[in-house]
């Protein structure tokens, strides 16, 4: 099975694009199917689910074989009741599906292993620390269809005419993406590509999408979330040094602080006011998963708290700071449950509950007539060409390589033409046969 998902070049779906056939060889009792997908407007996963089932089955049966795991648990939200219903006949032995609360950040990893579990993974530790591993519902529909990547879905979803899960062609421009969900319905749109919690905002339409590309949310230009994700870390350090009053709303609604690890953003923001490193003050930042829950949900003063954090972790490592406790130590908080974060109240919160909710799978060839193919879309060096300019490709070819023993993945054609250009991405126009 590794070699297979070595050579259909199998990533992570849903975050850093981390080689599954590396996952998979660290042997555990549990298998968690994140299906939480607690970004906002997006549907893929629970889409997924409710129509691709079988080969996500099939996808999860050759994961637990490979992970020697005992048990696997499926997470989707208990508001999605009719994809639990519609599943759990087909679950094969071992299997069983948890049904979880409509919060963010309930797809965080290490929120998800404990709600499943009731284990918590330590500071600065992985899932297998804890006999778990995570894999994404779409990684496991391309384990179980056994062929090359060469498709990514995604929710198209905002200021869009008809909000939708695709199935696109990796390497098509962000632009064409829009375009299949109806067109933009603002004048003077931005993009956010992946979410719009943890997001980052588009650079230009003609970006590619990539093999962890899991949604593309349009927003006017003049949204709140647009101009926030617009906004440069110098300015929230100006800002946040000089405005914040230590009222500690980050840190008390902090997932990963409710999970007992030792990190306090509002000391993070503290820390703003001096020019030297304060140890004390930067060490738990190391534990931030940057989900934005604080600057974008709990900040009464529209400070930036995340940007301080990741501001953050970068001195502490150059000072090789480390957590040093033990983790039998590591207490939930008692209130943590209390204060998850309804999914509508963050919408309300963030600007988004009059856009239209939905994101049905539909099927809609979308055939662009260029593709790029970006030499690093996966955890780990850059795949190396194996092509040249000049040369014809069919789909499911491979492009491009990990050089001998990196950690990486391969890259395939994802649709049939000739390669125009190899620098840095594989250009392949459509048109003609190999």
């Amino acid at each position: 099975m590794s070699d297979l998902l070595v050579e259909n070049g199998v990533v992570g779906a849903g975050g850093a694009g981390f080689p599954t056939a590396v996952k998979l060889q660290s042997r555990v009792g549990t298998l968690i199917v994140n299906g939480a997908e607690c970004e906002p407007l997006l549907h893929k996963d629970k889409e997924l689910l409710r129509h691709l089932a079988r080969p996500m089955l099939a996808g999860l049966r050759l994961a637990m074989d490979r992970a020697s795991a005992s048990e696997a648990v499926i997470g989707i939200k208990h508001k999605y009741a009719e994809v639990i219903e519609s599943i759990t006949p087909l679950l094969p032995s071992g299997a069983r599906v948890r049904a979880l609360s409509d919060s963010y950040p309930a797809g965080d990893e290490f929120v998800l292993v404990h709600d499943v579990t009731g284990r918590v993974i330590p500071p600065g530790g992985l899932p297998r620390d804890v006999g778990v591993t995570v894999l994404n519902v779409e990684t496991l529909v391309n384990v179980g269809l056994e062929r090359p990547v060469t498709h990514k879905y995604l929710t198209v979803a905002g200021a869009v005419a008809s909000p939708v899960t695709l199935r696109v062609p990796v390497g098509t421009a962000i632009r064409e993406v829009i375009d299949a969900a109806g067109g933009a319905t603002v004048s003077e749109p931005a993009v956010l590509l992946g979410g719009v919690m943890m997001a980052r905002l588009a650079a230009s339409l003609d970006e590619p999408v990539t093999k962890t590309t899991g949604g593309v949310v349009v927003l006017p230009s003049s949204h709140r979330l647009a101009r926030r994700h617009a906004g440069t870390p110098a300015a929230a350090a100006r800002i946040g040094r000089s405005a914040c009053d230590q009222c500690r709303f980050c840190t008390e609604l902090c997932p990963r602080y409710l999970l007992g690890h030792p990190i306090e953003p509002h000391r993070a923001m503290l820390a703003l006011g001096f020019t030297a490193p304060r140890d004390r003050l930067l060490a738990g930042t190391l534990n931030c998963c940057e989900c934005n829950l604080c600057t974008l949900y709990a900040c009464p003063e529209d400070l930036d708290p995340r940007q301080a954090c990741v501001d953050a972790k970068a001195a502490a490592r150059a000072r090789q700071l480390v957590w040093k406790g033990r983790p039998d130590e590591l207490r939930p908080h008692p209130l943590a449950d209390s204060r998850r974060v309804p999914m509508r109240r963050l919408m309300l919160k963030l600007g988004l509950d009059h856009f239209r909710n939905v994101g049905p799978l539909e099927d809609r060839p979308l055939l662009p007539r260029r593709v790029v193919l970006p030499l690093k879309q996966h955890a780990g060096a850059p795949a190396l060409p194996v092509v040249r300019a000049g040369e014809r490709v069919r789909v499911g070819d491979v492009v491009a390589a990990p050089d001998e023993g990196a950690l990486g993945a391969r890259l395939h054609a994802s649709i049939e033409g000739r390669v125009q250009a190899v620098d840095g991405a594989v250009v392949i126009e459509a048109g003609g046969r190999p």
